[in-house]
This record gives structure tokens, sequence and C-alpha cells, in this order.
């Protein structure tokens, strides 16, 4: 056999990819984490799916900038990070299963894009999930419009975090553009395509 049919995937000869594996095998929830400016950004444009996917036993942890006031997220069931402190952290958590991100930060912040190419590189995570209306460039291509349908709890929930957030409630579906490294997995099928 020739040694590339020994060598697997790209991803397997990456030192965070081996790692990220091990760390799979010992965790007990899917983890999603969304990374916005803000607290409302995330309830806005995502709080629906947020919900239903800690609802159905993901980890939801969202990383923002702006988090003065967490009670909105909290009331979604997702715990929130301070964005500075996330990067300045020395302790790094295992890669989560699912990345959300919200556009207008991923066009502002270079630690953002940074740490997204180095994810595409290495197929490090099984989905990235970007909301909002910036283009993403290059990236753009390979990301797929999709929509998520919130349970009537979770349209419950979010009324009443967007209310504690002082914002009006949006018309559902929630939109998004997706990348799926594992499509089709088991626990992703929650987000359904959607015309362009």
């Amino acid at each position: 056999m020739s040694r590339a049919a020994h060598s697997g995937p790209r991803t397997r000869s990456h030192p965070r990819a081996r790692a990220v594996a091990v760390a799979r095998e010992h965790r007990r929830r899917y983890q999603l984490v969304a990374l916005a400016p803000a607290v409302a950004d995330v309830v806005r444009y995502a709080g629906g799916w947020l919900f239903d996917r800690a609802s159905s036993g993901w980890e939801v942890t969202a990383i923002v900038a702006d988090h003065a006031d967490t009670r909105p997220l909290e009331i979604l069931g997702v715990r929130v990070v301070d964005l500075e402190s996330a990067f300045a952290s020395r302790v790094r958590s295992p890669m989560p299963n699912a990345l959300a991100i919200d556009t207008e930060l991923f066009a502002a912040d270079h630690r953002v894009r940074a740490g997204l190419l180095d994810v595409f590189d290495h197929e490090l995570i099984d989905q990235v999930t970007f909301w909002g209306d910036r283009p993403l460039g290059d990236l753009g291509a390979r990301f797929d419009p999709v929509q998520h349908r919130a349970s009537r709890a979770a349209q419950a929930f979010k009324a009443r975090a967007l209310s504690v957030a002082g914002q009006q409630a949006p018309a559902a579906p929630e939109l998004f553009r997706c990348c799926e490294f594992q499509p089709g997995a088991a626990g992703f099928r929650d987000l359904l395509p959607t015309a362009v």
C-alpha cells in the first residue's frame, strides 16, 4: 500500500485535531459556541436555535464583547463568556462541535477570522454557521443558506429574552449560512436548506 493510504485524512496529522478527537471521546454533551459583538445580537438572530439546541441537551455558550446584561441569554439556557477573557485565557477548552458567528464580528475582529481559518484548514469541528448580512469573502462559496424553525417553546423564550433586552421579536424563521464538515450527522439536523 502507498504511504498516502496509511496517512488517513489530513486532520489526523494535526496535533490539535488529535487533541480534539481525544476530548470528544470523553465529552458527554455536544457543544455549540456562538461569537458575537453583544448579547442582544445573539438573542435576536439565533436565540430560538440556541434555545432548541440547549433544550435538546447541547451545552451552549455565547462569547460576546458587550455582556453588561446577560439575563437575555440566561433565559435561553446559554452560558455567557467575555470575548476578551476568552482570547486572553491560556487555558484552552476542548474545541466545540459547532461554531456560530456573527458576520459583523467576523469582519471586525482579526482573531476571530484567524481562528476560523485554522478551523477550516484542519477541519477541527463539525459545523460552522454564520448569521448576519456581511459578505464572507472567499469563504462564502463554502456556505449554504439554511434556516431554523424554532419550536413553540423557543419562540416563547426568545420573545421573553428579547423583551428583557429591549427589542422586538423578529419574524421567524432564523436564517443562517452553514458549512458542515460532517453533513447529516446526528445532532445537526435542525438547520434546513432555504432558498437563496
